[in-house]
């Protein structure tokens, strides 16, 4: 029974090759027989059968359709790239303007602050940067060993993680942060990491797996430029 099913499909697999031939060697052959194609009728999963010329408006309209939900699409993309282009641009030129490392992290703070968030943080790898006693920056230094638990259980082989982290992880990375629901966590960096920049939000659900990091990744490879400005790299 099988095989005769597989041959049938076999014939009908033929047929249709067999058919698409002769129309592409006959390409007149709709306009000759324009009346008999306007009579036929093929099977429709709504509303039994329709006419060949129905069934091919039908496709027109639905291709139509497609092209314009296409293009409304990319232009909600376009808007949007639009705005964070220009948030990412005026972030980037009040940091430029910075006259020192507290300056630029009041700044960068202050900026999250204006996206309604607790705040935004930097954390260096003391292995990376000269930023021991007697510098005054001695709280921004971080571990990558005590980092590297956290690397591997929330961002894996990737440069960003956006979720919850539990007691310890804030306790490790955000040692004064109070009232953390979620963040978005950056590895500094184009290449080698050099330490992470944290936004923080206490709201549980504003962070999430999955949403866009254009502006934490254009950030995240900014950043250590800046940062050179005033503090030593190893």
């Amino acid at each position: 029974m099988k095989q005769v099913e597989e041959q049938a499909e076999r014939q009908n697999a033929l047929s249709d090759e067999l058919i698409l031939q002769f129309l592409q060697q006959n390409p007149d052959f709709f306009i000759r027989n324009a009346r008999q194609v306007e009579q036929m009728h093929i099977p429709h999963p709504v509303r039994g059968t329709v006419s060949l010329v129905e069934w091919q408006l039908a496709r027109q309209r639905h291709h139509i359709a497609q092209l314009e939900e296409e293009i409304t699409l990319l232009m909600e993309q376009a808007r949007g790239n639009e705005v964070l282009f220009r948030r990412l641009l005026a972030l980037q030129t009040d940091l430029s303007a910075a006259t020192g490392l507290h300056d630029l992290l009041e700044r960068l703070q202050h900026w999250a602050r204006q996206q309604e968030l607790v705040g935004a943080d930097i954390r260096l790898f003391s292995d990376k940067w000269r930023i021991s006693a007697p510098s005054r920056f001695t709280h921004l230094a971080l571990s990558r060993s005590l980092f590297e638990p956290l690397r591997i259980q929330r961002l894996r082989d990737r440069n960003h993680y956006l979720g919850s982290l539990n007691g310890p992880e804030l306790l490790l990375l955000l040692p004064q942060a109070r009232q953390v629901g979620s963040v978005a966590l950056s590895l500094l960096g184009k290449h080698d990491a050099l330490g992470v920049v944290i936004f923080s939000s206490r709201d549980s659900h504003h962070y999430q797996d999955g949403m866009g990091t254009v502006l934490l990744q254009h950030l995240a490879n900014l950043l250590p430029d800046m940062l050179a400005r005033w503090v030593e790299r190893v």
